[in-house]
């Protein structure tokens, strides 16, 4: 599929999921910025733009608004944590509805940033599909929808219980803010395989992908904003390269 060729977008290199995946290693390798902190960074970033959103468009008192935040099982779903985390610190009503995990378990950040929101004692519901029809009716209940469900990682289409929450969300007619990339869709080529969130913003970490540039894409991405996750200069400057 076709790569969408545009280079730049708001002063910041346009990179392919490959060039992302490379400028995280390169992070913890050469400049000793470690996993974790990228991903702290990403999550508190995301939680301050929700909180303008929120601001923005809705008149309700803050504890007054429900946000259910779906995380999926990979580093998408530990930046979603993070971001739960940091909004129940500023008293919204939020539950995390996650992905139960598969045989192996969850990765080493999902684990600890699953620990750290139980610390907090926010709401956590293990979807499976024994137990979805219910996280539909709490999460129909919400105001708003943090997509954390997958990342620059994921292939092909949605499937199981990820495809479930992704049409829960999308039937919900709730506004739905993604993180990253909206699930589903490509974050190469911009286009999809049927199952994909339509969200009103999507807040991309560190840099814009390819897939968020291209037109047959932006109905389904809302307002794209790019967030700072703690990339020094000289590593943004090294994205432009080839």
């Amino acid at each position: 599929m076709k790569i969408p060729q545009i280079k730049e977008y708001n002063g910041f290199p346009v990179v392919t999921s490959e060039k992302m995946k490379y400028i995280d290693r390169i992070a913890s390798l050469d400049y000793s910025i470690p996993s974790e902190v990228l991903m702290e960074n990403a999550g508190r970033s995301c939680a301050l733009e929700i909180i303008n959103y929120i601001g923005e468009n809705f008149n309700k008192d803050l504890k007054d608004i429900k946000i259910s935040v779906l995380c999926g099982r990979g580093n998408n779903g530990g930046d979603g944590l993070v971001c739960a985390r940091y909004l129940n610190e500023k008293k919204f009503n939020v539950k995390i509805f996650m992905v139960s995990p598969s045989d192996k378990g969850y990765g080493e950040l999902v684990v600890k940033n699953l620990e750290k929101a139980k610390e907090k004692n926010i709401f956590i519901k293990l979807c499976d599909f024994k137990n979805l029809e219910e996280a539909e009716k709490e999460i129909f209940s919400s105001d708003l929808i943090i997509d954390a469900l997958l990342g620059v990682s994921a292939v092909g289409k949605p499937v199981g219980v990820v495809k479930r929450l992704i049409q829960i969300a999308n039937k919900s007619s709730k506004d739905i803010i993604a993180i990253d990339m909206p699930s589903g869709i490509n974050p190469d080529t911009g286009h999809h395989t049927g199952v994909f969130i339509t969200a009103k913003m999507t807040l991309t970490l560190g840099l814009p992908k390819s897939g968020l540039m291209a037109n047959h894409a932006q109905k389904n991405i809302g307002i794209l904003k790019v967030l700072d996750i703690g990339y020094p200069k000289e590593l943004i400057e090294k994205a432009r390269e080839k």
